[in-house]
């Protein structure tokens, strides 16, 4: 059953103007950004990696496609994270929660829309945040891949599983298995992601790390995504586990950067990239600041 969530008239105002304003990739907007020599990799990534969180969401609003592109054109963060849930008819969407009533107009589970009734879902961005937003739709993950995938690397979490298959599929159509990081909290699921031939990703809680033996997943983990809440020993360990890539999530302070930097991870999942960005780091050696592009 899906619910209105009372709003006040303003901000229901703004979603029904949203209606006629939006304009995403394949619903009226402006065609896929173009690659230029090709789509961007993971070979592309600097020493030390900045990835904004849902987009950045303490800077804009999480998982939209307007805070998506706000990230990529800020250019504060080499990397993209998004949520992806799939609907009653098996289309991937971008989303973090079970259901819809934290950060939309409506109530109710995510999985019992179809994506038709996915149209009327309407985003309510959160008034601390900075600048003005418009309510907007939630993009499916087929707009996002087309608007910035190949621009920039992307990591994409499977809240839900089931979607691997349908999303490998988007993903190799496009020609980014390269250029996508698949992520999910789970190792046997991040084994069957190594096996479709994708980026794998496995994050970590600090209640997990406590027992975890890491160098078991060297084999099919690309990016170990730790807890910066986690010990340092555990942290350490992950360090020094053999997998190519271990950064820490989710950082929102220079301190908890440069700690998870000091520890060694070599990059950082960040809900402010932006506030990062003007902040130096004090590890030795790390890089200080994010470039431009």
């Amino acid at each position: 059953m899906i619910t209105w969530i009372a709003s006040s008239p303003p901000a229901a105002l703004v979603s029904v103007v949203s209606l006629a304003a939006l304009t995403l990739t394949g619903h009226g907007g402006p065609p896929p950004l173009e690659w230029g020599d090709g789509p961007l990799t993971v070979d592309s990534l600097p020493r030390v990696t900045y990835a904004a969180h849902r987009g950045g969401a303490r800077e804009v609003p999480e998982n939209s496609m307007s805070g998506l592109m706000a990230a990529y054109r800020r250019g504060t963060a080499q990397v993209l994270d998004f949520d992806t849930r799939v609907l009653r008819d098996g289309t991937p969407v971008v989303f973090h929660d079970v259901t819809l009533n934290r950060t939309t107009f409506l109530g109710g589970e995510v999985r019992k829309l179809d994506a038709e009734e996915w149209k009327g879902v309407r985003l309510r961005p959160r008034d601390r945040l900075p600048g003005s937003w418009r309510s907007e739709r939630p993009p499916t993950v087929e707009e996002v891949l087309d608007r910035l995938g190949g621009r920039i690397l992307l990591m994409l979490e499977l809240k839900d599983p089931a979607g691997l298959e349908r999303v490998a599929g988007m993903i190799r159509a496009r020609g980014l298995t390269r250029s996508v990081f698949v992520n999910t909290n789970h190792p046997r699921v991040a084994e069957r992601v190594h096996r479709a031939g994708l980026l794998t990703q496995l994050w970590r809680s600090a209640e997990q790390m406590r027992t975890d033996r890491p160098e078991r997943w060297r084999s099919f983990v690309d990016l170990l995504d730790v807890d910066i809440r986690a010990r340092d020993g555990d942290v350490t360990r992950a360090v020094r586990s053999g997998i190519p890539r271990v950064w820490a999530h989710t950082v929102v302070t220079p301190a908890q950067r440069d700690r998870a930097l000091a520890l060694g991870c070599d990059g950082v999942l960040t809900d402010a990239p932006g506030r990062l960005a003007r902040h130096r780091t004090r590890v030795p050696g790390a890089v200080s600041s994010v470039t431009g592009r």
